[in-house]
């Protein structure tokens, strides 16, 4: 395990070598301290080019690349704002078909306007919207998906720059976790909802989405949804407060340079059809689970565990994105960015709910912003189990669950046990990969 998600400096982003050759483009166009914080982001957004195709995830389950919603957290006056020029760039040809589509509908409110009370209305032309407004509301946001499925299928990309704006999509706040486990998902709409012209429809949801908030924001918006499953869908990227140094950071200027070269790698996500299945990737995100069960072995943590799955499956999709922009080949800095984004969200999750999700709290000091422990590295090389049962209760775990956690690393092989002196010795291979995380 390469990162430390316990501490409160965010894991280092690897050097992107080779393969990783988009991922550096765009981050010509950004401020330098908002690499880390953005490169997460990007996936939905190029997510949203990629329809008519899937990939076999190592459980066996065809996945689109559909479902992939990401929150950037930060302070108010942060730069959190450099994402929309990636959006808007990226996300140029959404606007032109939208255009588009919009002059059609515009045309058929016009022709509706024009007939008598007693005269046949024209019917209301299959118009879908790729990139719809921020504030759409439920029923458009539904209509919409019923267009996108009935016109190919295609994944619809939202952009919300307050994370308030999900109450309105998803009909109110009640709803928020039960459209965003559907979404993620790719569930249908969950229930049959009238149209403008009568027509109802459950349609199936093909979503991306970015959303960018304030810490305040995001633990007030999420606070509920905690244990449910609901934020563990959702990518986070946290940006901690910088110090105060005085420079005014420097954004891309998306020359026409910029965007040709841009769209000569949007067009690889936009012809990408047809089934795939990706050995190194799986092989990776195996190996990945097996650390994520190792690391909460450690720390004894059920809900670490629990997010770590859907945070493998987030980063395992963002794979998929660069092996297609990488002309359908893998690279070993691939393999090392898709762990960095895995860890990187269950890093920024801890930052941004450690305390809420022991306790309540309203606000979060620098002492809160804690991750796991992990338990085996507050002991000494050799010690009993009376120790560890101590440590576990001076962290708020139950001395019931001591024996357990012994079993498990004699098994894991972090430690070995001795009968006759009844101690507890930390193995060679553990103290080894300590010293190298």
């Amino acid at each position: 395990m390469k990162y430390d998600i316990s501490s409160t400096k965010a894991p280092k982003m690897p050097a992107l070598g080779k393969g990783t050759e988009f991922i550096k483009f765009m981050l010509t166009q950004v401020s330098k301290d908002m690499h880390e914080p953005l490169v997460p982001m990007l996936f939905p957004i190029l997510g949203a080019h990629v329809s008519g195709a899937e990939f076999q995830h190592p459980s066996n389950v065809w996945m689109e690349l559909c479902g992939m919603m990401a929150n950037l957290v930060a302070d108010s006056g942060c730069n959190k704002g450099q994402l929309n020029g990636w959006v808007e760039a990226i996300c140029r040809s959404f606007r032109a078909h939208d255009d588009a589509e919009l002059k059609k509908l515009v045309e058929w409110q016009k022709q509706v306007k024009t007939k008598s009370a007693n005269k046949e209305k024209p019917a209301r032309p299959d118009v879908a919207f790729w990139f719809p407004p921020a504030d759409v509301t439920n029923p458009a946001y539904i209509q919409n998906s019923m267009a996108c499925e009935k016109l190919g299928g295609r994944t619809q990309y939202l952009n919300m720059p307050e994370v308030e704006m999900a109450d309105r999509m998803c009909g109110g706040h009640k709803q928020v976790s039960q459209m965003i486990r559907n979404i993620y998902d790719r569930q249908r709409a969950g229930a049959l909802r009238a149209t403008a012209d009568g027509v109802t429809g459950n349609p199936l949801l093909r979503t991306n989405i970015t959303i960018s908030s304030t810490p305040f924001a995001a633990r007030k918006f999420y606070r509920n949804d905690l244990f449910n499953g609901t934020f563990g869908r959702m990518v986070f990227s946290y940006k901690a407060r910088t110090s105060r140094d005085g420079r005014i950071p420097r954004q891309g200027k998306y020359s026409e340079e910029f965007l040709k070269k841009l769209d000569e790698y949007l067009v690889r996500l936009d012809i990408c059809k047809g089934r795939y299945i990706i050995k190194p990737l799986n092989k990776l995100t195996d190996k990945l689970a097996e650390d994520m069960a190792q690391l909460a072995d450690l720390a004894d943590d059920d809900l670490l565990w629990d997010i770590s799955k859907r945070a493998l499956v987030s980063a395992w999709k963002a794979g998929c994105l660069m092996w297609i922009l990488n002309n359908q080949t893998w690279s070993r800095a691939m393999g090392d960015l898709v762990e960095w984004l895995a860890y990187h969200d269950i890093w920024s999750k801890m930052q941004i709910f450690a305390d809420l999700l022991g306790k309540d709290a309203d606000t979060m000091s620098e002492a809160q912003r804690r991750g796991p422990k992990n338990l085996l590295d507050n002991l000494p090389n050799t010690f009993n189990e009376s120790q560890l049962e101590a440590l576990r209760e001076n962290l708020g775990k139950s001395k019931e669950g001591t024996k357990n956690q012994l079993y498990k690393w004699v098994f894991r092989k972090f430690i070995t046990y001795s009968k006759q002196t009844g101690l507890y010795t930390k193995t060679e291979e553990y103290l080894l990969g300590s010293k190298n995380a």
